[in-house]
């Protein structure tokens, strides 16, 4: 007698020839979990317009629901996805929703997949509670380790600087890599806490080129770490600078200069995974941005999952033990939930957008 994994080879072979019978015999029927109104609206028609693209190309059935991002909401959406049949959902851009949502998605065995929450305190929950809420959006600490990393690989022999602009995110950014980088052995040559919002920063640079850093992690907002370089060039003041995730976002008022190295998440449309997706979503007059195609991998992911589901394995094991082939790459979970795999990259502006470091910037 075949074995459920030979069965699921087979099905899966017979896509290539019978496609309508493919898409019917693994459909699945994903709820999709999302604002429709209210300040988080376009992000929430991003996670929709991802998640339809991604059923359609499946034969996916989706239950669409809105998400009002109040607890009260939670137990809403929760009861929408049970009558709905769902067996999995994605979206879930609220940590109140799913604070009340949980419980009772958990009972009926319907596991969540979050693309953007990112509460430690909702997973210690989870966890605890043995509850199948699971997140494609990164850790708590996965933006230092990787900045730590690159630090330590890029950087080791040159005289650096730690500066942070005082905020609770610039100060925990840089105190963490701070801590990751001493036990390497890599000790800043300079450290300095800069005032934000200024029109230059001619002072701390002068002070950076006084101490000897050549490179300088700056734990500030895009626009404070673009006036630190203009002002270094200005001066011709050689100077690397590297910054955090919160370099993504419009290049104004002051535009970053090229060489400028951010530790963020990709540019997805950019992907070779992504162009065909990019490509049917912009047939279909969605633009490949924002939540649009992390959607889309997930409900990747709630198909490719319910397909192997069955003889006594529920679909959040197959979570646990899969890694999934998405347009935004791959993806995998561990035992705590959380990504097998840091999805932040070392990248590095160029005219317009975050690319692939050059060697210059070594």
């Amino acid at each position: 007698m075949p074995s459920p994994r030979t069965k699921l080879v087979v099905l899966l072979a017979l896509s290539v020839a019978l496609p309508g019978m493919t898409q019917s015999a693994l459909a699945t029927t994903i709820g999709v979990v999302a604002p429709r109104s209210g300040p988080y609206a376009l992000l929430g028609q991003q996670v929709f317009d991802g998640a339809r693209a991604a059923a359609e190309a499946n034969g996916d059935t989706l239950v669409e629901v809105d998400e009002t991002c109040d607890e009260a909401g939670g137990k809403t959406a929760a009861q929408a996805l049970v009558d709905g049949r769902a067996e999995i959902a994605i979206g879930f851009l609220c940590v109140e929703t799913l604070t009340t949502a949980m419980p009772d998605l958990a009972a009926q065995a319907i596991p969540a997949l979050s693309i953007s929450v990112r509460s430690p305190i909702l997973m210690e929950d989870a966890l605890r509670n043995d509850w199948p809420f699971f997140r494609m959006a990164p850790a708590e600490a996965a933006e230092a380790e990787q900045v730590a990393a690159a630090i330590a690989a890029r950087w080791k022999a040159d005289p650096i600087a730690l500066v942070d602009d005082g905020t609770i995110y610039g100060r925990e950014l840089v105190n963490a890599v701070r801590q990751k980088l001493a036990p390497i052995g890599i000790t800043p040559v300079f450290t300095d806490t800069l005032r934000p919002g200024q029109e230059q920063q001619i002072a701390l640079v002068k002070r950076l080129q006084k101490a000897g850093a050549t490179h300088v992690l700056i734990g500030a907002d895009r626009n404070d770490v673009a006036v630190i370089m203009r002002d270094a060039a200005a001066e011709a003041i050689p100077l690397v600078a590297l910054a955090g995730d919160v370099m993504r976002g419009p290049n104004r008022p002051v535009a970053l200069r090229d060489g400028t190295l951010a530790v963020t998440l990709p540019t997805y449309q950019s992907l070779p995974e992504a162009a065909e997706a990019s490509e049917a979503l912009r047939q279909r007059g969605s633009e490949p941005e924002g939540n649009t195609l992390p959607a889309y991998a997930a409900a990747q992911i709630a198909h490719q999952a319910a397909a192997q589901a069955g003889s006594g394995r529920q679909i959040r094991d197959i979570l646990l033990e899969t890694h999934f082939q998405t347009v935004i790459g791959d993806i995998g979970f561990q035992s705590n939930h959380e990504l097998a795999d840091n999805p932040y990259r070392l990248l590095e502006w160029r005219g317009t957008d975050f690319t692939v470091p050059s060697a210059e910037t070594e």
